[in-house]
């Protein structure tokens, strides 16, 4: 063959190389949302790439002994066809289970997690991710051991555990005596010590229960003037259907546009829709704690941490400014700071700066597109840091299913585009500041 053809079919064999690069997708993270974009993506023909833990926050941030708020109908996965879920798990394993009014266990969760990885991302790499950066018209991904990868496209799907909280009061104490509640699975450390537990929300009081299930003496220490826990509602009526329709999270019409309608609240004005996820559907504890809880652990309401500081002995004193009571110290062994989180991509540390820099924010949340697409064409994020864009359901698992399925037929058609073109199609990233919505 002539040297010129030669050259031109070595030219298309590098391009068809540098496509299929492009076309790979990569995700960060195989907890809920992660497992089911990849099982979306990869029905849909699409390589992907999945890197991290399967189900790592849910075995090692959350308390062993922990149930899930949501209804065991509400906590499941999402595959394509919607055919294993929790309920399916758990009829297979022969584990007792009911759609509403059943207790799910974290640790049957995150087993049905790892099930689901087996069942539809076997390709999964435990290995966890140091760098993104841009790199051409794709992504650079980097990995612990030194080995990195090319990629198109990008789904970040890291959960919340990056972006833990700690109140300013008790930043300078040291890990020996400070920790936060997602750094907890085993509470068995603690035993026969004395801990406050700063917060009332379903972090704090979970962490409370498997404290005192461990053997350690907890006090409860909030800015609340009561504790709520989430209850169950009154016996459901054939009527309620009608009236407050069953949702996954929870009755009510509210709830069900949150949940069918994610698309409507992505048109609202930001600033409501920053409103409406601040307070609606706060993190309440369930009601499958209560009994652990009441008359065994005693509360500190309407207190303000305003300081902290390691006393002589190694302990903690923590000075506490109680409302209409004057201030007071108690001193502990170890505070546990089950104070939330605050989303924050730049806390994310294995984003590239510049990356971070191009990310369009609202209060520190990312700014998607309907289709989950950041400012950065081809990077994704789905999850809690999703919210702010679609609503409180993301906060939950029960929003992976909408997420996988919006962006896998968006990674469709945007592939299927430079296809036609022969090239990377994308928009210039806009600045920060430019995004509107």
């Amino acid at each position: 063959m002539p040297a010129g053809p030669i050259r031109r079919v070595m030219r298309s064999e590098r391009s068809a190389m540098r496509m299929s690069k492009l076309s790979t997708v990569a995700i960060v993270g195989a907890g809920p949302y992660g497992l089911s974009v990849a099982a979306h993506l990869a029905a849909a023909g699409v390589e992907v790439r999945v890197f991290g833990a399967s189900m790592q926050t849910w075995r090692e941030g959350m308390p062993n002994g922990m149930f899930l708020k949501s209804e065991g109908f509400a906590s499941s996965l999402s595959d394509p066809e919607g055919a294993f879920t929790l309920g399916h798990h758990c009829r297979e394993r022969g584990i007792p289970y009911a759609d509403i009014g059943w207790p799910v266990p974290v640790d049957v969760f995150a087993d049905y997690g790892a099930e689901f990885a087996r069942r539809f991302v076997p390709g999964l790499d435990g290995r966890r991710v140091v760098r993104v950066a841009r790199s051409g018209a794709g992504f650079r991904v980097e990995l612990e051991d030194g080995d990195a990868v090319a990629v198109g496209r990008v789904v970040l799907a890291t959960g919340i555990g990056a972006f833990a909280r700690v109140p300013a009061e008790l930043q300078g104490l040291p890990d020996a005596v400070l920790s936060h509640s997602s750094h907890h699975a085993d509470y068995s450390a603690f035993a026969g010590r004395s801990v406050a537990v700063v917060g009332a929300g379903a972090s704090a009081l979970d962490a409370a229960a498997a404290l005192r299930r461990a053997g350690a003496a907890v006090t409860l220490v909030t800015r609340r003037a009561a504790v709520r826990f989430y209850e169950a509602g009154r016996p459901r009526r054939p009527v309620d259907a009608l009236l407050s329709p069953l949702t996954p999270l929870g009755p009510g019409w509210k709830k069900w546009l949150c949940c069918h309608a994610p698309g409507l609240f992505h048109a609202l004005p930001e600033r409501l829709r920053v409103r409406i996820v601040q307070r609606y559907l706060g993190p309440s504890p369930a009601r499958f704690v209560r009994d652990a809880i009441e008359g065994h652990v005693p509360y500190r309401l309407n207190s303000r941490i305003v300081g902290a500081e390691r006393a002589p002995d190694g302990r903690v004193a923590l000075a506490i400014d109680r409302a209409g009571a004057g201030r007071d110290t108690l001193t502990v062994d170890h505070v546990l700071a089950a104070t939330g989180y605050r989303v924050d991509v730049s806390r994310l540390g294995f984003l590239d700066t510049a990356l971070v820099a191009a990310i369009a924010t609202v209060d520190g949340s990312p700014a998607l597109s309907r289709d989950f697409e950041s400012t950065v064409p081809g990077l994704y994020v789905v999850g809690t840091p999703s919210a702010y864009s679609f609503g409180p359901m993301f906060r939950f698992a029960c929003g992976a299913g909408y997420a996988a399925g919006r962006l896998t037929r968006h990674v469709l058609a945007r592939g299927a585009a430079e296809r036609r073109s022969g090239s990377r199609v994308g928009l210039p990233a806009l600045a920060p500041r430019a995004f509107r919505g």
